[in-house]
């Protein structure tokens, strides 16, 4: 059981392009550890609308062994894209140098959303789905989605 003083290690985020008003996620999970950034999305099926894999830091991603297409989101330390590939097929190498971290996001999302390089984006604690744990008291859910992103970034 998480108490309200530790992390909340399955925090989600959702992702808004602020320049053209539009959400990529609903529902990001991010990478931050050594393992889950070299594990990524390898093993997955796909991934539904609204989700997505934030990796930290990133510069190159590829998608050997990948099951399906990707949208890539090269971002930089202020989280302006540098950078997008969409529909990326599996067995590709992507790379951004200048970027600090990507985004793997289902294809079509960059499209679908008229996402391009220099737009800004926005992190936000994704609303808890009904019957979380959180959702009870005040206090709980208060720790689970009210901190910032960088909060988040730093906790899971």
């Amino acid at each position: 059981m998480t108490s309200i003083h530790q992390p909340v290690r399955d925090a989600r985020l959702a992702v808004t392009n602020l320049t053209k008003g539009t959400v990529l996620a609903t529902s990001l999970e991010v990478a931050k550890s050594a393992s889950k950034r070299n594990k990524g999305l390898l093993g997955r099926k796909g991934l539904a609308a609204g989700e997505g894999l934030w990796i930290i830091p990133c510069e190159s991603v590829h998608t050997f062994f990948m099951r399906f297409p990707i949208d890539l989101v090269y971002l930089d330390r202020n989280n302006r894209i540098k950078k997008v590939r969409a529909s990326v097929p599996p067995w590709r190498l992507s790379a951004c140098l200048s970027a600090h971290s990507i985004l793997e996001l289902p294809a079509g999302t960059a499209r679908e959303t008229q996402t391009q390089c220099g737009d800004l984006l926005e992190f936000s604690p994704a609303p808890l789905p009904s019957g979380s744990k959180y959702e009870g008291s005040h206090a709980e859910r208060s720790h689970a989605t009210a901190r910032t992103p960088c909060e988040l970034y730093l906790a899971i």
